[in-house]
């Protein structure tokens, strides 16, 4: 797997000058000494309050650079991808950002960084700062083991310690409340890959259909390999696991933490689930989701949950500094609002019926549903392979509200069909053929013949579309049939659409559409959309013909 860096050796520190040009204000700085000594500070700290420091290794951005800023971090310290930073550098820390009131170091569950903070702690602790040390281990992955892993969770940490710090509490009360938070999180994860990490060969340990249950974030296997499924099942497991060590009868805070990877499509996903399961039940608050601690590039993600009181719900509810912290929000009920009732002569359409327009109307609409594999196929050489599932969506939505049309009435039927396509379909396909029999349906009413009104629906559907014959279009094979139909009837209407889909075949580059990104490379392959038109007057000619 590829990634975008220099050196391996200066991706962090380059990287966390990244950081800094971007945020857009003098708010932190960086300690000299890069690069073994890579610490994230605020410029302007306020010694007379309790420092809170954090850190650990790189490749878990935002986490922990991104969390310095008022309310929640004073100093990050970083080590290299995935190593625990050194003593000297967490001491270099202590050192910048501590004064009479002391120093809360939040450490996660890692022998390394229990280590290197801790004999930083007792190094700091001898030349005369007062510090304490709060160690978060909220994985709940494998409940038999007597050190859990420090995860998400920790964030919660962060955020309550750095609130009382804000808020002028002293060394004691700062360190308790943290102590106190640690105990109460619980933390699981789940991915799909593992994580690759720059300028390291990689090597996936998954099967095209497995994921992992309880992996921590680093990469390292998870404790249990379970199938690929739906988002709802899993999340019902990991839901009945972390029900299992929570107080059902407290009220909790959720943090749904991308590890790093997962498009925000489906972690929005992952939220509706987690919100809709028995889980839910528990959640006040949320954050996120979002990438708060991630494993570099991990298609995974994980849920921490706190139980609340009064003082830790105001902390994680206090606005902070840092951008990268997703505010705590309450858990809402989905609002809907009333559909507004359609005005004009759609709004007054009732349904009728005639024997020949219902039976011409099934017979395309399952052509066009049959030829969804076809078409896909068709598609994903010169787009991005949906034009059949696309127009057979729109096909079955008009088989289902078939008894809803008005087909005795021609015009009103076109409408309709506008109307159905426009709701069903996606992409501009929908909308393109909704205008088109929008159109032809208005002019119609206006008294034009059946093959004028469908030109007139044409000329509308180019005009908004832009596109025309030679542009490797749908257009290319709608066009002809039309004006053939309206000279010379049905059967050559079929030919003509024929001939204008098979002459998109010998066009090497779309001009209008999706396709026309793809560049020179369509020679021998039929526009789609093209196909689909000519099949349509194929399927009504040979149902003229046998009536």
């Amino acid at each position: 797997m590829t990634h975008f860096f220099n050196r391996r050796e200066t991706i962090v520190t380059e990287a966390l000058d990244g950081l800094l040009r971007t945020i857009g204000s003098g708010d932190l700085a960086r300690l000299d000494g890069y690069p073994e000594i890579k610490v994230i500070l605020r410029a302007g700290g306020d010694k007379t309050k309790v420092s809170v420091v954090s850190g650990g290794g790189a490749g878990h951005e935002p986490s922990h650079a991104g969390f310095v800023g008022k309310g929640m971090l004073t100093a990050a310290v970083s080590g290299e991808i995935f190593a625990s930073p050194s003593v000297e550098a967490v001491l270099a820390a202590i050192r910048a950002v501590t004064g009479p009131a002391g120093c809360l170091l939040i450490v996660k569950n890692y022998t390394g960084d229990r280590l290197n903070f801790g004999l930083a702690a007792e190094k700091a602790r001898a030349e005369g700062f007062r510090v304490e040390m709060v160690i978060v281990a909220d994985d709940i992955a494998l409940p038999e083991i007597t050190q859990p892993r420090g995860v998400a969770g920790t964030l919660f940490v962060h955020k309550i310690a750095g609130h009382l710090s804000e808020a002028g509490h002293d060394l004691a009360s700062v360190a308790a409340a943290a102590r106190a938070a640690a105990k109460d999180i619980v933390s699981l994860g789940m991915s799909l890959s593992s994580c690759s990490i720059p300028g390291q060969p990689h090597e996936d340990r998954f099967g095209e259909n497995d994921g992992e249950l309880g992996l921590g974030i680093h990469g390292e296997p998870g404790v249990e390999r379970i199938a690929v499924q739906s988002a709802d099942r899993l999340v019902a497991i990991m839901a009945e696991r972390l029900s299992a060590r929570l107080d059902l009868s407290a009220d909790h805070a959720l943090l749904i933490n991308n590890l790093g990877s997962v498009p925000p499509l489906e972690m929005s996903v992952i939220a509706n689930a987690v919100l809709a399961s028995p889980l839910a039940k528990t959640i006040k608050l949320t954050i996120g989701p979002g990438p708060l601690m991630t494993a570099l590039n991990m298609n995974g993600f994980s849920l921490s949950l706190i139980r609340l009181d009064a003082a830790r719900e105001t902390a994680l509810l206090a606005p902070v500094g840092p951008h990268a912290w997703a505010p705590a929000k309450p858990v809402v009920t989905p609002s809907v609002m009333p559909l507004a009732k359609a005005a004009g002569p759609s709004a007054v359409r009732k349904p009728s019926q005639n024997a020949r327009t219902r039976h011409l109307v099934v017979t395309i609409c399952e052509r066009l549903i049959a030829l969804e594999t076809t078409l896909n196929r068709l598609d994903a050489k010169a787009g991005d392979g949906d034009t059949g599932s696309t127009v057979a969506t729109g096909a079955r939505s008009i088989l289902e509200r078939l008894d809803t049309l008005p087909l005795a009435e021609p015009a009103a039927a076109l409408g309709a069909i506008g109307d159905i396509l426009s709701a069903s379909m996606g992409g501009s396909s929908g909308v393109l053929l909704s205008i088109f029999f929008t159109a032809a349906a208005q002019a119609l009413d206006s008294g034009a013949s059946l093959a004028k009104a469908l030109l007139a629906g044409l000329e509308r559907m180019t005009f908004y579309g832009g596109a025309g014959i030679g542009d490797r279009t749908m257009v290319d094979a709608l066009e002809p049939a039309l004006k053939a139909l309206d000279a010379n009837g049905l059967e050559e209407a079929a030919t003509a659409a024929r001939h204008g889909a098979e002459a998109t075949a010998a066009m090497d580059k779309a001009k209008a559409g999706r396709s026309a990104y793809v560049g020179s490379k369509l020679q021998g392959v039929v526009d789609p959309g093209a196909h689909a038109v000519a099949e349509v007057f194929a399927a009504a000619a040979a149902l003229h013909e046998a009536a």
